[in-house]
């Protein structure tokens, strides 16, 4: 029977299952199994050449029980309604698990940035803003980067927002550069928080990092920090990938010679002294550590049984499938699920919250020390219901997560 890859399809079974063994009231179940509001727009753009482009956006806010929704905003061709409900959901479940009182909203405009130039890209972004305007603000929802978005577009996006409303409001905008009211730490902080949880697993599974082998999927923002800040954790990388193709090295591969030669060539494959592998063969090389940190559905039902990692640490939303996770978890694979793992860059965006409103910003030690005790407090939690309850970690991750966020809808009264 072929899976069903619909990532909210997935988001709600995954919710189904904890709601189970939480013996979660149906009608909360019911209220928990949706989002409360969606907004659906076009964006109209006009181009270099004098044409006007439509582009599609949409902003969904899951769930504020907690707090604001908070999440990204993704550019991408192949964007779906479908999966920022599933993103949104997620980050309602990744904001309770990091205990931080926010909600989980998402965002998304179906484009290819790489075929805009800056003009266009800045009037898209500005678009964008226009028609979220009246619906966001440090009190509502508050957005941020995510997939090829960036600090310049949310400097943009907040310019945008604070010429509409007439007052300056920096909070209403994470991820932003850091003279416009960003924080120190943000760019790496989803990439080091899931180190801090590998490092965590490790732990666990008794296992001491120290020259651990680690391949890690998707080279971007986080895939690529990852990579950089590795070996600080003991782990040499041997393969890397993104969406162009892949490549390996038995024995490591320099992170300032990929990232040299990406910054190059926009690619990862002909890096000097490395053999080009499919994204395929990446999943399944014999490593301890793999990292998901590309996109949605890629460890299915198909290659699950394949995959020799003792860790899956997913640093992408939503990698693995339902009936890979349960390949994985018969095999004994320690899975740190994507709304723990990936959790460090919305415990910095609240952090840079934080500062926003006290005008009082932290150095970047004191940031890194932070993010390091929150998603800790957070594993540990997970791990700890995953042995009480005898459950995997990702339906561990659920009932901490969901627990919480059914409480605070409990005691508003909506359910």
């Amino acid at each position: 029977m072929k899976e069903n890859l619909n990532p909210f399809a997935i988001a709600q079974a995954q919710l189904d299952e904890a709601a189970a063994v939480l013996q979660l009231d149906p009608d909360m179940h019911a209220f928990l199994r949706e989002p409360m509001r969606e907004f659906h727009f076009t964006i109209p753009v006009r181009m270099d050449d004098g044409r006007t482009q439509t582009f599609k956006g949409f902003r969904v806010q899951y769930n504020d029980a907690r707090g604001p929704a908070k999440g990204g905003i993704r550019f991408h061709p192949d964007e779906t309604i479908d999966t920022v409900r599933a993103l949104a959901a997620w980050m309602t479940w990744k904001t309770a698990v990091s205990d931080i009182p926010l909600g989980g909203g998402k965002g998304g405009v179906i484009c290819n940035p790489r075929e805009l130039s800056q003009g266009e890209l800045e009037r898209l972004s500005r678009g964008y803003m226009r028609n979220i305007a009246r619906h966001i603000g440090i009190t509502q929802d508050v957005p941020a980067p995510d997939v090829n978005t960036n600090p310049q577009i949310m400097a943009w996006m907040l310019d945008e927002y604070e010429t509409l409303m007439g007052w300056h409001e920096p909070g209403v905008i994470t991820g932003k550069p850091l003279p416009l009211g960003g924080s120190q730490g943000r760019t790496p902080a989803t990439a080091l928080g899931g180190l801090f949880t590998i490092r965590e697993a490790a732990r666990v599974k008794g296992m001491t990092l120290n020259d651990t082998t680690c391949a890690i999927q998707g080279y971007g923002n986080v895939g690529g920090n990852a990579h950089q800040l590795a070996a600080q954790f003991g782990l040499k990388v041997v393969a890397v990938s993104d969406e162009f193709g892949a490549i390996y090295n038995a024995h490591g591969l320099d992170p300032k010679v990929v990232s040299e030669h990406v910054r190059r060539t926009g690619k990862v494959i002909n890096c000097p002294e490395t053999e080009e592998i499919s994204n395929s063969e990446l999943l399944e090389l014999p490593v301890e550590i793999l990292i998901p940190a590309a996109i949605e559905n890629q460890l299915t039902g198909q290659n699950a049984d394949r995959v020799k990692a003792k860790i899956v640490a997913e640093l992408a939303n939503g990698p693995t499938t339902p009936e890979a996770d349960n390949i994985l978890n018969d095999k004994g694979v320690y899975i740190i699920p994507d709304f723990l793992c990936n959790a460090g860059g919305v415990i910095v965006s609240y952090f840079e919250m934080v500062q926003n409103g006290y005008q009082f910003y932290w150095d970047e030690g004191m940031v890194t020390e932070r993010l390091d005790r929150k998603i800790t407090t957070a594993f540990q939690a997970v791990d700890a219901m995953s042995l009480s309850k005898k459950v995997d970690t990702r339906v561990a991750a659920y009932l901490v997560a969901v627990d919480r966020v059914a409480e605070a809808v409990r005691l508003r009264g909506w359910v």
